[in-house]
C-alpha cells in the first residue's frame, strides 16, 4: 500500500462517490473504481458501501478516513517546511457561503494568485457548513463560529445587509409598503445557519421568490420583488437600491476557520493571513461603492 492509494482513498471518501472524485482527483471513475477495490482487497476489508447515491464509508472506511487524513497533514506540513519563503505554491482549498464565494473572493484570490504564480487557489462554494474534519477543504469561511471540533476560529469582519428592490420599483417608505409584495429569499428549509434567517427582521412569516442560493436571489431581485441583500453584492447589481436603511439594517460576521494542526504550516498561515486581509478591504471597498452610488443618486 503507498500514499496515492490513500489520495484516491481520502478524494473518494470526501467527495462520497466516484464521478464527483474524478475531476478532483484527475482521474476518470472506472479507474478510481478499480484503484479502491484494489485497496479494498488489500486490506481484506470493505470500506465503502457503494449505491446508486455513492459511496458511504464502513465503520472500518471512516476509522481508515481519520488515519489517513492525520497522515495526510502530517505530510503536508513536511512539504511546508521543505518550501521557500518566498512565494507561496502548491494547491489550497477555500470553502464559503455563496455571498462570499460570489461577490469577495474570486477579486481577492486572484490578487493572491497573481503574486504567487505557482499557486493554485480553488473556491468551494456550498449552500451549507463547509466539513473540514472531513477535509473538503483547508480553511473555511463561515458565517457563525463553529461550537465543536479541533478547530480555530478568527474573525475577519463584520458586513451589512439591507433591504433592496429594483430602482424603478414603486417606492418603498415603510414596512408596511412591503406588504403584496414578492419577497425573495432563503428557501425556509434550507437554511443551514441562524445568522442566515432575515424574515423575522422584516416582520415576514414565508418568501414568494426562494432560493438557497445568493447570486440566484440577487438575479430573481433584479426581476421583482424586496429582499435582504449584503451590501458589497450590490455594485454588480446597479439596477437595485436600498430600501429603508433606518428601519432594516442588519450586521453580520465573517470568520475564517481553520484545522487546528495547520496552525504549524507556514505556507498555510501565509496564505490565511493575505486572505484575511484581502477579504476585510473587498468588503470596505464594495460597502464604500454603494454608499457613494446612493449619495450620487439621491
Amino acid at each position: 500500500m503507498n500514499w496515492d492509494d490513500m489520495r484516491v482513498f481520502l478524494g473518494v471518501a470526501r467527495a462520497e462517490g466516484l464521478t464527483a472524485a474524478a475531476p478532483i482527483l484527475k482521474m476518470d471513475p472506472a479507474t478510481l473504481g478499480r484503484r479502491i477495490a484494489r485497496l479494498e482487497q488489500a486490506v481484506g476489508a470493505a470500506l465503502f458501501v457503494k449505491s446508486p447515491q455513492g459511496y458511504a464509508l464502513t465503520d472500518l472506511g471512516a476509522q481508515m478516513r481519520d488515519r489517513a487524513a492525520e497522515a495526510e497533514t502530517a505530510l503536508s506540513l513536511a512539504v511546508d517546511t521543505g518550501q521557500g519563503a518566498a512565494t507561496l505554491s502548491g494547491q489550497i482549498r477555500i470553502g464559503a457561503p455563496d455571498g462570499a464565494a460570489n461577490y469577495l473572493l474570486p477579486q481577492v484570490c486572484a490578487d493572491i494568485q497573481a503574486r504567487n504564480p505557482d499557486l493554485e487557489v480553488q473556491i468551494l462554494a456550498l449552500p451549507r457548513a463547509v466539513n473540514l474534519s472531513r477535509r473538503e477543504a483547508d480553511m473555511a469561511i463561515t458565517v457563525s463560529p463553529p461550537a465543536t471540533g479541533r478547530l480555530t476560529v478568527q474573525k475577519i469582519i463584520d458586513y451589512r445587509l439591507h433591504l433592496a428592490t429594483r430602482r424603478d420599483a414603486q417606492p418603498i417608505g415603510a414596512i408596511a409598503d412591503i406588504r403584496g409584495r414578492s419577497i425573495v429569499g432563503y428557501i425556509p428549509d434550507m437554511i443551514f445557519d441562524k445568522e442566515l434567517d432575515y424574515l423575522s427582521e422584516i416582520g415576514q412569516t414565508g418568501v414568494q421568490l426562494a432560493s438557497n442560493s445568493v447570486a440566484v436571489q440577487l438575479q430573481m431581485l433584479r426581476q421583482a420583488g424586496v429582499g435582504i441583500v449584503h451590501d458589497f453584492a450590490l455594485p454588480s447589481a446597479p439596477e437595485l437600491t436600498r430600501v429603508l436603511m433606518d428601519e432594516v439594517a442588519l450586521q453580520r460576521s465573517f470568520y475564517l476557520v481553520r484545522h487546528a494542526s495547520d496552525q504549524q504550516s507556514e505556507r498555510l498561515s501565509r496564505f490565511a493571513a493575505a486572505l484575511t486581509m484581502g477579504l476585510r478591504s473587498e468588503v470596505e471597498r464594495l460597502e464604500k461603492q454603494v454608499t457613494l452610488t446612493d449619495a450620487h443618486t439621491v
